[in-house]
């Protein structure tokens, strides 16, 4: 298999990318999407949640033994809903208000959390979350946050591997939704297939940083992407209303 220069740059950006997130729980998207479309618009959205998807796959695969999937089973129903809504407020408000929105929710989402204000990982709450970030996944692309707050509190493994199967059963709702809004062509295989060795490579590497840095809570790192995204989602916003 052919590579050419800047799809040797993509296949560096999906690997690093994808470091960061089998050993946090969340990244990937956030910072291998902004990236990759700057290479080749053709990664973004399809190619991104695929390549997320797989790492997700390879997660749940090799932690299923040691996964709880009765207490993430709640977000993952409630994210069918959340994509659903999440399409109906694309068509009825302006992208950017959306951007705006959210973003600043998350924004301040993240300062409770700083301030040491923090929710129970109870039933209810793993509802809502999945809800928000269906919502939020499919009307700005970012639907890692809301779910990985509820979890900062939690040992860093167990976060991991339950946000994985979350991912890995809400990521093909948003391909669905994606689809039936008329973006199947979006899902560009063959790019999918040659950033593949990425995610392999990524994950592999993520177990070996794993024994340099043998941190039991994502929490800080939870926090930063998160606010990173926050930030991203808003920026998005300002633009786009500055574009309107």
């Amino acid at each position: 298999m052919l590579y050419s220069s800047l799809e040797w740059l993509a296949l560096l950006i999906v690997t690093g990318s994808i470091v960061v997130q089998a050993w946090v729980g969340i990244g990937f998207g956030l910072l291998a999407a902004p990236l990759l479309y700057l290479i080749d618009p053709a990664f973004v959205p399809g190619p991104v949640l695929m390549l997320g998807w797989m790492l997700s796959l390879i997660v749940v695969v090799k932690q299923r033994h040691a996964l709880n999937w009765r207490r993430v089973f709640p977000a993952i129903i409630a994210r069918l809903p959340g994509s659903w809504c999440g399409g109906l407020l694309l068509v009825s408000i302006a992208a950017w208000q959306l951007s705006l929105f959210f973003g600043s929710a998350l924004l301040v989402a993240v300062w409770l959390s700083l301030r040491r204000y923090s929710l129970p990982l109870n039933k209810m709450n793993l509802t809502v979350a999945g809800f928000l970030s269906g919502v939020l996944g499919t009307s700005t692309s970012v639907g890692g946050p809301p779910i990985a707050l509820l979890y900062q509190h939690e040992e860093r493994l167990t976060a991991r591997n339950e946000i994985a199967a979350f991912f890995l059963v809400g990521t093909p709702i948003s391909l669905l939704m994606l689809w039936l809004n008329g973006g199947a062509a979006l899902v560009n295989i063959g790019l999918i297939v040659k950033m593949l060795p990425g995610v392999v490579i990524g994950f592999w590497l993520s177990r070996h940083l794993e024994r340099v840095i043998s941190a039991q809570s994502a929490r800080p790192a939870i926090l930063c992407i998160s606010a990173i995204s926050a930030i991203v989602v808003l920026v998005q916003g300002v633009m786009g209303g500055i574009a309107s």
